[in-house]
């Protein structure tokens, strides 16, 4: 009989954007791992039944108590704007499995076989800036993050 004073349960995801041996497919991906969020109201049944729930470790929040997020936070997680009507859902992220100062092969351009340190990464538009040195000078190429590979 506690049903009343719980709302939803929300488990913030993202879409990921992967290319694999040529291939690109979309996936959501955590944003929290480990965590979820509850709307509830707090008191000591909800508190037990949530605190002794199998699997469940710990709480953010002072003295292992939940801290109850600010409104705004909410609206921020769940995509939602100030009037409490939905963003329109964003581009998938790009995962990018290169750092910069990581040393690549660059494929499938122009500069083909060369090697080249990475400058920049832009997990949004899915591109990386590698630094290739021709005629002894760095010039910066800008790639799709597929035309590059790790040696």
């Amino acid at each position: 009989g506690l049903e009343e004073f719980f709302g939803e349960i929300v488990i913030p995801t993202q879409k990921i954007r992967e290319t694999k041996s040529g291939k690109t497919r979309v996936s959501e991906q955590k944003l929290f791992p480990g965590y979820m969020m509850i709307q509830m109201e707090l008191n000591d049944d909800t508190w037990y039944l949530v605190r002794d729930t199998t699997g469940v470790g710990d709480f953010t929040g002072a003295a292992g108590k939940p801290i109850p997020m600010r409104p705004d936070e909410v609206k921020a997680m769940l995509g939602e704007d100030d009037k409490g009507e939905k963003i329109p859902e964003a581009e998938p992220v790009t995962k990018i499995d290169f750092s910069v100062g990581e040393v690549v092969k660059i494929k499938d351009t122009a500069f083909d076989g060369f090697e080249g340190t990475i400058d920049s990464i832009d997990s949004t538009n899915g591109r990386i800036k590698v630094l290739v040195d021709i005629f002894g000078r760095a010039t910066e190429v800008e790639l799709e993050h597929w035309q590059a590979e790790k040696l």
